[in-house]
């Protein structure tokens, strides 16, 4: 090469200024190769995530300058024009890097790589049509950053029942327990809800919220009062007296009354409180024998009226026994009765036989242990005696004071079956 390059130098350069012209030359050379390689490069401008750079390069795509730069370009990246793209000179790139991000859409999570600003724009990518009522966090303007984190939740119709109106809500609450929590829906310690709090809710529910309240209601009733005899030996046999006209008593009754939506749905009594004592009415019967009769006509002699009197008063005495149907006095009495033991005179047990048919007899008209039929109590057994019972008089027995006092005090026929 040295000669050929001498071949161009004059003849008459030799040894040192030879020299110092070839090294001018090759510098010469290089300098124009240099100014021709650069005036050959082509210019790039280039937008990385907003921020532009410029670069000259000899790269014939774009592919080939990213790869001359070093840059990784990632498979979600957005590059424009495209990699296998031609480099013409003052050439315009963008390069927007994509970003990581979790959207969550009724309640499915999804990982997403965009390369969009906002999320509003992210949305339309995803061709999500969202309404008015729908729930997006964050807001739609948000710019996307790395690992965002996005919310969309659709809202749908729910019918709501309580305190006697029905509305329309719209929700994006997954349970009922949260619809009523976003609606302000209060519930007192007893309220149902239906469905239950923990049921999920679901597209046209019908949530409907009864509202359940205790409270105690003391009502004041009247207790009625017995009826009980006394001989009275100042009185006629067959009279009767008023002593005491009797009184009825006064009771409290507690009840536990639950009311749904105002409605009384049970009662339930839970206490009983005596206010005032009933007292009996007692009523005297005579047991005065009746006077005898004289007659005015004669005076028979003592031993005669005598005798006549015990004829008297023996056919007197059998005329009921004799005769198998008469008519007596009846009163009722129940085996409760003040004083009463509820075991009869013939052992019979009433308050273990509280439906048996027994009636309290003088022993001397009717025999205990016969059969008898009553007029308007049926037949009955002649099981019992009292202290007011003498002569054509008996005393029913029924099951309750209330049956007691309806019976009262009546003439009745009975007849002795055996």
């Amino acid at each position: 090469m040295v000669a050929n390059i001498r071949n161009l130098l004059p003849g008459k350069l030799t040894g040192k200024g030879l020299f110092i012209s070839v090294i001018s030359l090759i510098l010469f050379v290089g300098v124009i190769i240099y100014a021709v390689y650069e005036v050959t490069k082509a210019t790039v401008e280039i937008s990385i995530d907003g921020e532009v750079e410029r670069y000259d390069t000899h790269a014939s795509t774009l592919a080939d300058f990213m790869m001359e730069q070093n840059w990784n370009v990632q498979e979600h990246d957005l590059i424009e024009p495209a990699l296998d793209t031609e480099i013409t000179g003052n050439m315009e790139v963008v390069w927007k890097k994509a970003k990581e991000v979790f959207v969550t859409i009724d309640g499915q999570e999804e990982t997403v790589w965009t390369t969009r600003d906002t999320i509003e724009q992210l949305l339309e990518d995803l061709d999500i049509a969202y309404k008015e009522h729908d729930v997006i966090e964050p807001a739609l303007a948000t710019i996307i950053t790395e690992n965002l984190e996005i919310q969309f939740d659709s809202a749908f119709q729910v019918v709501l029942t309580s305190d006697g109106e029905e509305q329309e809500f719209w929700t994006t609450s997954t349970t009922v327990a949260d619809f009523l929590e976003k609606e302000d829906v209060s519930l007192g310690k007893l309220d149902r809800v239906e469905p239950a709090l923990e049921e999920k809710l679901e597209q046209e529910a019908q949530v409907k919220v009864v509202r359940v309240e205790k409270v105690t209601d003391v009502v004041e009733e009247t207790v009625s009062f017995g009826t009980v005899t006394k001989k009275d030996n100042t009185l006629e046999s067959g009279k009767e007296k008023v002593v005491d006209e009797g009184e009825e008593g006064k009771v409290e009754k507690h009840y536990e009354v639950v009311f749904e939506d105002g409605e009384e749905v049970s009662r339930e009594l839970v206490k009983e409180e005596i206010v005032k004592e009933s007292a009996d009415r007692v009523i005297a019967v005579g047991t005065k024998p009746e006077p005898v009769q004289v007659a005015r006509s004669s005076t028979p002699s003592s031993s005669n009226q005598s005798s006549s009197n015990k004829s008297e008063s023996n056919q007197s005495s059998s005329s009921a026994s004799d005769n198998k149907t008469f008519t007596v006095t009846a009163t009722a009495y129940t085996a409760g009765c003040n004083g009463c033991s509820g075991v009869t005179a013939t052992g019979i047990n009433l308050k273990n036989n509280p439906n048996m048919k027994v009636i309290a007899v003088d022993p001397s008209i009717i025999p205990l242990g016969s059969r008898v039929e009553v007029e308007g109590y049926g037949v009955a057994i002649a099981g019992d005696t009292g202290g007011s019972i003498s002569g054509n008089k008996i005393d029913v027995h029924v099951p309750t004071k209330a049956e007691a006092q309806r019976w009262g005090r009546k003439q009745v026929k009975i007849t002795i079956l055996d």
